[in-house]
């Protein structure tokens, strides 16, 4: 892969990765714009706009133009939103490259937003967190993060609530948008097969976003965590399987400690050889699915391990007491060489193969460039993974998994549970 990257006089970061393969390419734009950056008031409207981008522009002035538009070149497009930031992406053949930079300019610079068009999709919106609502496994999320990250936008959901999302109006969108989609506060990744038409790719670039205006954008609230104390949330509903998140509070994504805490997850619940999958699922069958990783912010983050598990009351203490139980095995450094190594293997080679799809490259790349990591290079990534120890592991281990320090979510018929 060849890397090049460079920056427009209105501070927007470029990156163009050039795979040396297929002619086709992933466009991704990421901005420094999250739930964490609202307030009770407009919880909801970075999701929301991530809708709206889609809905009119100057030059394509209906949410079927875009996409009439899109589908004649055969691409592929969609958003996200993060708690941090937001992602607008296109998949297409290079030779369509101008039409893709085009209409994402049009997109985030020209957007129309149309009062009927907002007013229209509040009803999607609505029934967008109605879906979230029914499916338990995605709801708990929401729950486990209020407790985490209690009276902080963090701890906000992502879609916002029916009642604050309802009242949006134009005028919402447009005081977003002017606090926080800058140049100067976003990158551009265009990854894939370019063959040699890097030169040709910065003119369009340049064409698009170069009149893009920076202005200084709106800091987010920083959280300071104190937690004394075991917090769980229970939430009694009718289900037919129980979904809970356990977990606990950690650091920053600029800490050196990053790599052996994704190390510490991979051990618990990073794969079918993993200590909780093999001894919940194929040792008892108590659950489906179960998993830990790992969420870092900017000057925080936690550790977590998720599961869905029978619905019997005793099946799920005895769930949540193995887990608990294989945590405090690492901190009494219960840990074998090859079982780290192991782990670290995974995450080497599955950070690899997720680099074969051009957007995940594209997003590998973009999130390092816009959080300003100083690891940016995927060798650096995985010669820290390397280097991880057992003595590391089992030290954020004892650091990390205190019994006072744990959180817990729960969805499930049941109104007490023992832990």
């Amino acid at each position: 892969m060849i890397k090049t990257e460079y920056k427009l006089k209105n501070g927007l970061r470029v990156l163009l990765l050039d795979t040396q393969a297929f002619p086709s390419v992933a466009t991704l734009l990421l901005v420094s714009a999250g739930s964490r950056y609202e307030n009770k008031k407009n919880n909801g409207i970075a999701h929301f706009f991530e809708h709206m981008a889609f809905k009119g522009s100057q030059k394509y002035p209906s949410a079927l133009s875009i996409s009439t538009l899109l589908d004649g070149i055969g691409s592929q497009q969609n958003a996200f939103t993060s708690k941090d930031h937001t992602g607008y992406w296109i998949k297409a053949p290079l030779k369509h490259f101008a039409t893709v930079i085009d209409v994402l300019s049009e997109m985030l610079l020209h957007s129309l937003l149309k009062s009927e068009e907002v007013e229209r999709e509040k009803g999607v919106i609505i029934e967008e967190i109605n879906m979230y609502e029914d499916l338990p496994q995605y709801k708990v999320w929401d729950v486990f993060e209020d407790i985490i990250f209690p009276h902080s936008p963090l701890g906000y959901p992502t879609t916002g609530t029916k009642e604050i999302v309802s009242s949006f109006n134009r005028q919402t969108f447009t005081n977003y948008m002017d606090c926080l989609y800058r140049p100067n506060n976003a990158v551009l990744v265009v990854a894939g097969g370019l063959n040699g038409q890097e030169s040709t790719i910065k003119e369009q670039i340049e064409a698009k976003f170069g009149s893009w205006q920076p202005k200084p954008t709106q800091e987010f609230v920083p959280i300071n965590q104190q937690q004394a104390r075991p917090q769980t949330n229970l939430i009694s509903k009718a289900t037919e399987q129980a979904h809970f998140v356990i977990g606990y509070p950690a650091f920053s994504r600029s800490s050196r400690h990053k790599y052996g805490l994704n190390v510490l997850t991979a051990i618990l619940g990073g794969g079918m050889s993993s200590r909780l999958f093999y001894e919940l699922r194929e040792r008892r069958g108590l659950c489906y699915y179960i998993q830990s990783g790992m969420e870092l912010y900017e000057e925080t983050g936690y550790m977590y391990t998720r599961a869905g598990v029978n619905v019997s009351q005793v099946k799920i203490e005895q769930a949540i007491s193995l887990i608990i139980k294989e945590q405090q095995k690492i901190i009494q450094a219960k840990l074998k060489k090859d079982e780290l190594n192991k782990a670290k293997e995974m995450i080497k080679g599955r950070t690899i193969l997720a680099l074969e799809d051009s957007f995940d490259l594209a997003s590998f790349f973009g999130k390092r460039e816009l959080f300003d990591q100083s690891e940016k290079d995927l060798e650096t990534v995985l010669n820290k993974i390397d280097q991880v120890s057992l003595e590391e592991v089992i030290e954020l281990a004892k650091q990390i998994l205190k019994p006072d320090k744990l959180n817990l979510a729960l969805i499930s018929p049941h109104k007490k549970i023992k832990i």
